[in-house]
């Protein structure tokens, strides 16, 4: 009869790490897949108004923003206090709207240029003789689906 000996204490076996940096790469990966890039530096502060019957926009990459508040404490010493207008990364005047739409609708495809969206982010301070005169350019440019955009009150 054969006599059985244990062996020593094992203890459990490493864990292999050979995998490791596969996992690593596909978590990367899916950042820098899932993360969007700021297109636009704000140059103006804004707070937008609130409101209590809020729709959210379908197609986001149909909508283009127009800016309105008062000039970044950093943009302030030279252009003041006073509400001022950015269409993309610079400011403008309401005369600048409509090559500012213009070029909007040059980046869609044919069959979404009908389908798109002005978005006003006003401040909710702003005068409304300067959300008149961008309404009024907008007109002018045939860029007649307007959104405002705003905060979302808990109650009312």
């Amino acid at each position: 009869m054969a006599v059985m000996k244990k062996k020593g204490n094992k203890g459990l076996p490493p864990i292999s790490t050979a995998s490791l940096p596969d996992v690593i790469f596909m978590i990367l990966f899916f950042f820098m897949v899932s993360t969007t890039m700021r297109d636009q530096e704000l140059l103006v502060r804004y707070k937008l108004p609130e409101a209590t019957e809020v729709q959210k926009l379908e197609k986001k990459s149909l909508v283009s923003f127009i800016h309105i508040g008062q000039p970044t404490l950093s943009m302030q010493a030279k252009f003041g206090t006073a509400p001022r207008i950015q269409l993309n990364d610079s400011y403008r005047t309401t005369k600048d709207i409509l090559d500012f739409v213009a070029g909007e609708r040059d980046k869609l495809s044919e069959m979404d240029r009908a389908q798109m969206t002005i978005c006003l982010k006003a401040d909710e301070g702003t005068k409304m003789g300067i959300i008149t005169d961008v309404k009024q350019e907008l007109r002018r440019a045939n860029a007649l689906k307007v959104s405002y955009a705003s905060s979302k009150t808990l109650g009312y």
